[in-house]
């Protein structure tokens, strides 16, 4: 019998794959960023509960998202793969053109002037919603040992890259980013480079090869090398610190993420684990201080506020792998100690889970307004292992995906 929370859980993601066509006769509605926390929901719940049938909901929605927001929208001029691929090969390579974000509105077009506010609700692509995509692919593929999965990230890490970044000004530093691209991918939309965009690519690179040299080498795809070492460089002197509740959060996950990483042989160096726990600590104390968890419903972002949630339950996680004795990554480095000033933090995880999961504050607009959003990130609070534990990929085959 599942525990309350994960009960809890299941009870959001089967409202949410209803309400947008994942599990029922609705029109399939897909947006990136929402999907890739709800395929490792899925298989959480899988592994929760033993039924295989959440794995299979996590596979529909791969391919939904594969077949919606890998093709132009319905109302474009263009047709097809955004990859410009034929319909066969786009088939086999469905991320070689990256992936619509999914807003209601299309893409601003190249002499239409920018409109700041309206620039939230076009579509386009964004590069820490490809992350987070690639995430969830390889999740299936640590999950299920499928290695289709992995490949299908890597294709879509180095598509990315290629896209999205450039070299510096007069060729000296390490490249820089655009935060926001067309939909196939000619020009940037919005041309300024956010923040932990770097720091994304380099650990989910990162996490992509270790899965891979688990793959048999029939597997095929990018090895990610080159790719992998540019964001090295653009991450050497990053500035991560943030008052943002989703970007805290990002960052503590993206510590884990190093931890786990480390743990698994795939990354020795932990200078950069202890930057982000010290960039996060001093994001959280200065966010603690504020009040804006003590505001009403009305005035408050639910998902921001789980992205926070969810990167506390990290830290909880972080802490029980440094109480294991066979743990090879904590001592000497600091991060014992940056963990348990962290871990103070935890109520902080508590009340804001509390608060979303009152009805009373979901009859909130700003509930509602992002109810799917709002709904898989509370559910990913809850039942935490399938975003965030990265299991060792021991048994991956090939296989073709479809």
């Amino acid at each position: 019998m599942p525990d309350p929370r994960t009960e809890e859980a299941i009870a959001l993601m089967m409202g949410f794959a209803e309400r947008t066509g994942l599990a029922s006769e609705r029109p399939p509605r897909r947006y990136l960023w929402t999907d890739a926390f709800a395929v490792c929901n899925f298989l959480a719940l899988a592994r929760a509960t033993g039924e295989e049938g959440y794995t299979g909901l996590a596979s529909r929605l791969v391919d939904q998202v594969h077949h919606m927001l890998g093709r132009h929208r319905r109302e474009d001029s263009r047709t097809g793969w955004i990859s410009g691929l034929s319909e066969r090969e786009g088939e086999a390579h469905p991320t070689r053109g990256g992936l619509r974000i999914g807003k209601e509105l299309p893409e601003r077009g190249p002499s239409d002037p920018i409109d700041e506010r309206l620039e939230w609700n076009r579509d386009g692509q964004y590069f820490h919603y490809l992350t987070k995509w690639m995430h969830a692919l390889d999740q299936v593929t640590r999950s299920t040992g499928q290695a289709n999965f992995n490949v299908w990230a890597r294709e879509l890490a180095e598509t990315a890259t290629h896209a999205f970044t450039y070299p510096a000004s007069a060729g000296r530093g390490p490249r820089r980013m655009y935060w926001k691209m067309s939909i196939d991918l000619t020009h940037p939309l919005v041309p300024s480079m956010g923040q932990h965009d770097p720091l994304d690519g380099y650990i989910t690179y990162l996490q992509l090869r270790s899965s891979a040299a688990r793959l048999p080498k029939s597997a095929g795809g990018p090895n990610l090398e080159a790719e992998t070492a540019q964001f090295a460089a653009m991450v050497e002197r990053g500035e991560w610190a943030t008052l943002d509740p989703l970007g805290l959060g990002g960052l503590l996950i993206d510590a884990y993420r190093v931890e786990q990483l480390m743990r698994q042989g795939s990354l020795s160096d932990h200078r950069l684990l202890e930057t982000l726990l010290t960039a996060s600590l001093a994001g959280l104390r200065d966010y603690a201080r504020g009040g804006d968890l003590r505001l009403p419903a009305e005035y408050r972002l639910a998902f921001r506020e789980l992205g926070l949630a969810i990167g506390l339950h990290a830290v909880r996680l972080m802490c029980q792998a440094a109480e294991s004795d066979a743990n090879q990554c904590f001592p000497g480095s600091g991060v014992r100690t940056l963990l348990q000033a962290l871990m103070q933090y935890a109520p902080v995880s508590e009340d804001i889970e509390s608060f979303w999961r009152n009805p009373e504050h979901r009859r909130a607009r700003t509930w509602s307004e992002h109810l799917d959003i709002n709904e898989v990130m509370l559910a990913t609070s809850l039942a935490p292992e399938g975003f965030l534990v990265l299991l060792q990929p021991t048994s991956i085959s090939q296989t073709n995906g479809r």
